[in-house]
């Protein structure tokens, strides 16, 4: 009897198997490191390069504070003397040690020692010229002390500036290089994702399920992921808008207090100085300084958080924001309410008023329009507004999103509703907030 020569399927199942298990294995190894990478470079690179861009921008803008300041002091109109700006210039040099400091940490990875020994001799060269133009200055020599300026400090500020701006974009290449490491990192990843499944296509059936948990895992893990980013944003935002309500009430409650007990003290002191006395218009003349202090750390304080929002509610602060806009842009607006109101809850409130106000600003510094239509409806299912104009519009050459743009997704978000971008038939922009009635309505307790 011939014996049997089909050989048993089994070696060649076992060896499958074990080729699919170490390809699952090596694929998921490498998916992982990959991972691992892209959340090491974002967290670690990307974020260290942005705070290191912010504090680059701190010094910058106390550079621009000594820029502002020399200037004042080169003005032969100023009655004071130039000793008058040491604090000034004491308190920016503080605050240019400190940013200098911490920038120097952030940035120890990816700056040369050159680099920032350039930075820190050169600031310490600025101050000696600062201290010896001050000197000049209290032996009463003020001539040589602006000539000392003229010739010495405002240049050494100009290099510094120039300096800080050059690593502002060394910065920007940076995070450049970091994006394209990123984007290379996820074309690897779909690559071996077309490998993978093409080396496994006959195995498939056997992993099938596997894969699939696997697939589950990682989606799981992208959801996650966004749902932090998501929470992040939104507690940022609330962050930002507690400080900002902090900062506006201590602004209107301290300051403005002080401000005008200051002002009365000052107009009782004018009425006990005889008339025609040059002490009697010079305090009048510091009263009317306070007074117009006392007005804008109102209006500041307004559009930090107008108190308004939370004691008349946004219908009244919508009317009182848009006659501000016209004043202070020149923009026509035109208003449209529409509906039965319903009252709104704080957070619902704060978050359309910060819409409106960023559509606005993009209306006033982008669009090049002259005219808007903010219409506010509320209906029986949500409340909706619109800011339109028919400006430039989003076209092709339209820059990426900027954070403000970001922010009012966030908001809308944050309130459950929908933001939409449209172009009107006449061209320009048309922005659309819908916020269902149930999130944005108070609610008695």
């Amino acid at each position: 009897m011939q014996r049997s020569t089909v050989r048993s399927p089994t070696a060649g199942l076992f060896l499958g198997l074990i080729i699919t298990l170490a390809a699952v294995v090596a694929y998921s190894w490498y998916t992982t490191q990959q991972i691992s990478g892209l959340r090491a470079l974002q967290n670690n690179l990307l974020d260290r390069n942005r705070r290191d861009s912010l504090q680059l921008l701190r010094i910058q803008n106390d550079l621009n504070s000594l820029g502002l300041g020399m200037r004042d002091m080169l003005d032969n109109t100023e009655p004071y003397p130039l000793t008058a700006w040491t604090a000034q210039f004491e308190r920016i040099r503080s605050d240019l040690d400190n940013a200098l400091k911490v920038e120097e940490d952030l940035a120890a990875t990816h700056r040369t020692p050159e680099q920032r020994q350039y930075l820190a001799s050169s600031l310490g060269q600025f101050w000696d010229a600062v201290d010896r133009t001050f000197a000049l200055a209290r032996d009463g020599k003020a001539d040589e002390a602006r000539a000392q300026i003229r010739l010495t400090l405002q240049a050494r500020q100009a290099a510094l500036s120039s300096a800080v701006a050059r690593l502002l974009v060394e910065n920007n290449e940076s995070e450049e290089q970091a994006n394209l490491q990123i984007r290379q990192i996820y074309d690897r990843v779909q690559r071996q994702v077309y490998v993978f499944l093409g080396a496994t296509l006959l195995a498939i059936l056997l992993t099938s399920l596997y894969v699939i948990y696997t697939n589950r895992q990682l989606f799981a893990q992208l959801a996650v992921l966004s749902e932090q980013r998501s929470d992040l944003a939104q507690k940022l935002i609330a962050t930002q808008e507690s400080t900002l309500r902090h900062i506006s009430r201590e602004l209107h409650d301290e300051f403005g207090q002080i401000l005008t007990a200051v002002g009365a003290m000052l107009g009782r002191a004018e009425k006990h100085t005889p008339e025609g006395s040059p002490l009697r218009l010079e305090l009048k003349e510091v009263r009317d300084i306070t007074q117009t202090t006392l007005d804008n750390v109102r209006s500041l304080s307004q559009a930090l958080h107008p108190v308004m929002l939370d004691e008349a509610g946004l219908e009244t602060t919508v009317d009182w924001y848009l006659a501000t806009v016209e004043k202070q842009t020149g923009t026509d607006i035109s208003y449209e309410k529409s509906g039965v109101s319903f009252p709104l809850n704080g957070s619902a409130s704060i978050h359309v008023y910060r819409v409106l106000q960023e559509a606005l600003n993009n209306v006033a510094r982008h669009s090049g329009a002259r005219a808007a239509w903010v219409r506010l409806r509320f209906t029986g299912k949500d409340l909706e507004l619109e800011v339109e104009d028919h400006g430039k519009g989003f076209g092709a050459n339209t820059p990426k999103a900027g954070i403000g743009l970001v922010a009012m997704r966030e908001r809308a978000e944050l309130l459950g509703g929908s933001l939409e971008f449209r172009q009107p038939p006449a061209g320009g922009t048309l922005v659309r907030l819908r916020v269902p009635r149930e999130k944005a309505e108070l609610h008695a307790e």
